[in-house]
Order: C-alpha cells, then sequence, then structure tokens
C-alpha cells in the first residue's frame, strides 16, 4: 500500500507522492514562502515521488503535468484558498492529542447524532459543534456522525460535492479544527462517525482525471461517471481510497466512517473494493488495539454488504435500514407519495422490527421489480434506524422535518417506536426539540452553468412526489441561512419539554439491559391490524420490558394483546402530561387481568 500526498516530517523535509501512471513527467512547484520546482521520480506502479527539503508547513504547492498543466494535488489535504488553487502543506503531527485513555464506544452501544456541520450552530464550524458537546451529552448522545467535509466550492454545500477527499473544508476551520473537535468528542465520552463519499466526486474543481484513470465510463451514476474501481488501470484508485479511510482513522482519530451510497460504488472485481477496504480497516484496528466501524448506507437490501467475508460478504459493521424508516413514517405521516408507495401497512412496520429489511425478494411497485434479499439472520446491532436523516428530511422540495408535518403526540410515538427498536438509534440535528427550521438543498457553486443545472434538476426530482409549488433556489444564501437551526427555540417551554421527554427515552434505552441488548433473542412482536397496535417484548437475564404502541387515531382498549404475565410497572406514556400529552389513560402496575387503554398517537412502556 502506498501513501499518497505531501508528507511533512520531523527534520523539515517533505515528502511527494502521487499517482499519475500515463504522465511523461510530474513537477512540484512550490510557490510560497520559497519558490522552488523539483522533478518526481516515477516507479513501476505509476506513482511519482520526491522530497523536497528545509520547506515549512503551510506552504502552498501545485503539481505541474507533463510540463505544462498546473493542478493542486489530488490527495491535498488542505485547500485553504478553495477547490482551484495550491494544496497547502500540513504537518500532521504538530497537534498534541489529548486522548490517550480513549477506549472508543462499541457500535451497538452508540446513541448517534447526525449533523451538518455548516448549519447546526450559527457559527457554521467544528468550533461551534465544540460548544455544544455539554448540550449532546446531557441529551444522552455517545456517537456523532458528521455530514461530508472534504473541502468542496465556497462554503455552502451538504458535502456530496466534495472534490479532494484527503482535504478538511476550509470554511468548518480546516485540519486542525477538525482535530480538536474530535479530541474534545472524546474528552466528552463521544465518538465521531464521519460520512465519506466514495461513490463519486462533485464537478467543481475535480482534477483526479488530469492525473489518471480515476472514472469510467463502463458505468454511470446519477452524479456523473462512476469511480474506476474494475476497469483497466484501477490499482491505485483503488489504493486512493483505501488510504483516504486510514487516513482519518490514523491521523484524525476518527472512530467510523459511514460510507455514502455505496449502490453508486460498481466494482466487479473478484474482490469488491468494500470488501478489502473492510480487511484493510480491520488490519488497521487490530494493529492499533482498538476497534474502527464502517457503516454503509445502501438502498439494495443486500445482505451481502453486512455478512462476514467468511461467508462472502463484504464485511461492513453495519449499514442504515432504509426500510425501517419507510415503513414507520408512512403510517405516522400518512404520505405514499414518490419512493414512499411500497410502504403503509402495519404489517411491514412488524417485518422491519423483526427481520430487518421489509423487501427481501417481494415485488417493488416503485423499482418496477422483485428486490431485495432476506436479513432476518443478521444481528440487530448491524443495523441504524432513524425516523429523519438528512435525505429525508431535505430532499423534500420544502425541506420540513416530522415535526412540522405530524403533531407532537405522533411525533414521540415515532421517537419512541426508533429508541425502543433493537437497532441503533439515529437522530437528526435538532430533531430532539421538535426543531421547525427546515433543512433545505443548498449549493454555493461558481460555475453559472452548474448552478442552472442544479436548480434545474431539483424541480425534475421532486416531479415524482407531485409537490406543487417553487423549490427553494439552493444557490440562494437565504436558503442555507433558513436551515440553520435556531437554538433559541428551546427557551419555548413546548420545545424544551420535546428535549426532556428525547433525553428520558434515551436514559431508558441506555439503562434497561432489555432495550440496550441489540438481539433477536427474547425478542417477540405482535400486532392487531385493526387496531393499528403494535407491541414488542424485549427480555434479557432478569429484565424485561414491554412496549405497546397505538398507531391508530382513536384510544383503544389493548387488554386482548396483553402480553403481561406478572406484574409490570409503568416506566413511560408518551401521553403522559409532563410530556405535553392528554394525560394517560393506563394505570402504574398493571398484571395478566388488568385492562391496558391507550391514547391515540402514544406508547406505554412498562417493565417487570
Amino acid at each position: 500500500m502506498t501513501k499518497v500526498g505531501s508528507w511533512y516530517r520531523e527534520d523539515k523535509s517533505c515528502e511527494f507522492t502521487v499517482w499519475a501512471p500515463s504522465k511523461n513527467s510530474i513537477e512540484v512547484k512550490v510557490l510560497s514562502p520559497q519558490k522552488l520546482t523539483v522533478k518526481l521520480q516515477k516507479n513501476k506502479e505509476g506513482y511519482w515521488h520526491g522530497k523536497v527539503s528545509n520547506i515549512l508547513p503551510e506552504s502552498i504547492y501545485l503539481y505541474v503535468v507533463d510540463g505544462n498543466l498546473e493542478r493542486p494535488d489530488p490527495a491535498s489535504f488542505y485547500q485553504a484558498e478553495g477547490v482551484h488553487e495550491p494544496s497547502c502543506i500540513i504537518n500532521h503531527s504538530s497537534f498534541q492529542w489529548k486522548d490517550q485513555d480513549w477506549k472508543g464506544v462499541p457500535l451497538e452501544e452508540m446513541i448517534m447524532y447526525e449533523l451538518h456541520v455548516g448549519t447546526f450552530t450559527q457559527q457554521g464550524t467544528f468550533d461551534g459543534i465544540i460548544q455544544k458537546l455539554d448540550y449532546l451529552k446531557e441529551l444522552g448522545i455517545n456517537a456523532i456522525e458528521i455530514m461530508p467535509v472534504s473541502q468542496f466550492p465556497e462554503g455552502r454545500n451538504w458535502g456530496y460535492d466534495g472534490v479532494y477527499p484527503f482535504a478538511v473544508q476550509n470554511t468548518y476551520g480546516g485540519p486542525e479544527k477538525l482535530k480538536r473537535l474530535v479530541d474534545q468528542c472524546h474528552q466528552h465520552d463521544i465518538a465521531v462517525i464521519l460520512d465519506v463519499v466514495y461513490n463519486h466526486l462533485g464537478p467543481e474543481g475535480n482534477y483526479l482525471g488530469d492525473f489518471g484513470p480515476y472514472f469510467t465510463r463502463k458505468y454511470k451514476t446519477p452524479w456523473g461517471l462512476a469511480i474506476n474501481f474494475d476497469d483497466n488501470n484501477n490499482s491505485g484508485v483503488r489504493n486512493y481510497f483505501i488510504q483516504n479511510a486510514l487516513y482519518w482513522f490514523e491521523h484524525f482519530h476518527i472512530d467510523a466512517l459511514r460510507l455514502d451510497a455505496i449502490h453508486g460504488i460498481y466494482d466487479f472485481s473478484e474482490k469488491h473494493i468494500l470488501k478489502e477496504l473492510a480487511e484493510k480497516v480491520e488490519g488497521h484496528s487490530q494493529r492499533e488495539g482498538r476497534k474502527h466501524y464502517l457503516i454503509a448506507e445502501s438502498d439494495l437490501n443486500d445482505k451481502r454488504i453486512i455478512e462476514p467475508k467468511e461467508e462472502d460478504g463484504y464485511g461492513m459493521d453495519a449499514q442504515w435500514l432504509d426500510d425501517f424508516h419507510h415503513s414507520l413514517r408512512t403510517i405516522i405521516a400518512e404520505d405514499k407519495r414518490g419512493y414512499y408507495c411500497d410502504f403503509g401497512n402495519i404489517k411491514q412496520v412488524v417485518k422491519a422490527y423483526e427481520q430487518g429489511f421489509v423487501y427481501d425478494g417481494e415485488y417493488s411497485e416503485h423499482r418496477k421489480k422483485n428486490f431485495g434479499s432476506s436479513s432476518q439472520h443478521l444481528e440487530p446491532k448491524q443495523f441504524v434506524v432513524f425516523i429523519q436523516n438528512h435525505d429525508q428530511v431535505g430532499n423534500r422540495m420544502m425541506g420540513e422535518r416530522l415535526s412540522q408535518l405530524v403533531d407532537s403526540e405522533s411525533l414521540k410515538l415515532a421517537a419512541g417506536a426508533m429508541m425502543f427498536s433493537p437497532y441503533i438509534p439515529m437522530l437528526f440535528m435538532g430533531e430532539e426539540f421538535a426543531a421547525e427550521t427546515p433543512f433545505l438543498y443548498f449549493i454555493s457553486h461558481l460555475d453559472a452553468g452548474l448552478v442552472k443545472a442544479v436548480q434545474q434538476g431539483r424541480k425534475k426530482e421532486f416531479s415524482a412526489f407531485n409537490w406543487h409549488g417553487e423549490p427553494p433556489d439552493p444557490f440562494d444564501r437565504g436558503t442555507y441561512l433558513q436551515s440553520k437551526l435556531r437554538w433559541a427555540s428551546l427557551e419555548d417551554q413546548r420545545h424544551k419539554d420535546m428535549f426532556d421527554f428525547y433525553r428520558k427515552i434515551i436514559q431508558l434505552r441506555k439503562s434497561l439491559s432489555s432495550l440496550r441488548t441489540l438481539t433477536r433473542k427474547g425478542l417477540s412482536v405482535s400486532w392487531n391490524e385493526k387496531d393499528l397496535l403494535v407491541v414488542i417484548s424485549r427480555s434479557c437475564g432478569e429484565s424485561y420490558t414491554c412496549c405497546y404502541m397505538n398507531f391508530s387515531k382513536s384510544e383503544i382498549n389493548a387488554t386482548h394483546a396483553n402480553q403481561i404475565r406478572e406484574p409490570m410497572s409503568k416506566v413511560i406514556d408518551s401521553a403522559d402530561k409532563k410530556w405535553n400529552g392528554p394525560g394517560t389513560l393506563s394505570p402504574d402496575v398493571v398484571s395478566s387481568s388488568s385492562e391496558i387503554n391507550i391514547n391515540p398517537r402514544s406508547f406505554i412502556l412498562f417493565k417487570k
């Protein structure tokens, strides 16, 4: 494995390595503070290597390709002036880490919180997140998932248009501030998951093709040319992205990577790139003595993604479970437009709890084909579930959160349904206090033609949902500013009560072993289709909990579904007045002969 990039050494030298297999010459041109040009030497694998002595950190440089084409480093560690400007040398050994005692958070114990750096705080920086760590700790969060931070044009973007996978976004604070954030998170006992994009690069400032065959025309992704993982001369490409993953673990102490949309990664090699990546990360974890995780996002419902390599799987540690979100949302929000047309039956909610994938070979109306594979043999700790995330909110035309689409009782029911599931829960920033700010799609491209294409593309994308009206202009700065969380909302009692509610259900999730132990053993799910009632029983040793969820809009008597065999106490009723509900209908202690009455759109959790 060859390390790419510019590596600063203690002797004040810097070693440069770049992959350009078909080029005749590569020179590194240092522009500031000193000026010099050094020719690099090529090896048989197509890597160009050279060393510059007596150079300062933060020096800026370019590569000169074949004597005339000047380009930033494709493995640049920092683009201080943006995507089109020279690269910057970083001394990774200069940061003084204080997390030496950090052992990480086991994946199955994580309470995840997805956030976007630019809109999570008014500052829109890594330092802004640090100021909220005590808040997240109070809420009960022990893992933050940061949307992509690889350098993109200007300062307004979700991050999936990054064009320098190794370079930390300059407007967020750059590499030093990201390290500081991770270090502070670890001191707060919070793990850090970084969202990375290995299925495409953004369109503006993407110069990788000027160095080598990083892309292939064999496949087409929704975002442009596919990454060349299996076409001719792919070895340097595979190494580039594997090195990128290890880079975040080694030099930024990142705990886990979330791999964006791996269904856009095409590879028919004997060993799939994801499998090779998992092997390399596992090797790094063993050498370091601390487990690092890989979490995939996929819409394939393909069991191989998280099956172990011994069973010919890719060996990812976990994946997002969209079917859980879709089945729950269509019941809660009664929305079946677009890809939600495949969902809306309470039996699908039950199947998501019991098995994971709802579509495991069944016919999908949206896809017009049979779709998916069975996941019922896989451990629940391999799935991440949510009731909101950046896609499900931001890909609505007006960026509405669930709190803007359903009443507070339905919102609390959805939160409980997620938190008391046998899966890893993930919140989307602001969800915990029923934030009313939208999360819209925004860009700040410099190319006017590209801006127009994005504006038109968004309109076309929304047509499948039959939404009326004009979507907010993604290029308008106001669209970005609208999406910033308004923390002053927590001064309003209604939002504060929702925060307290989330804090309570997270605390229950973490304190009751039947809830925090992620296994199908001891899991029992029953339902009544007529009443839209779902009852989840979970046991672990002496710990036993039973959660009654009423998804209907009517009060129901659930005595007929009584699964209580010995006296149990009520732990929480989402309809309780302390959570701004209409008031509980259930006694504090119930037995096998008790009547169990449940308010509309609410849940009651009992424990032995």
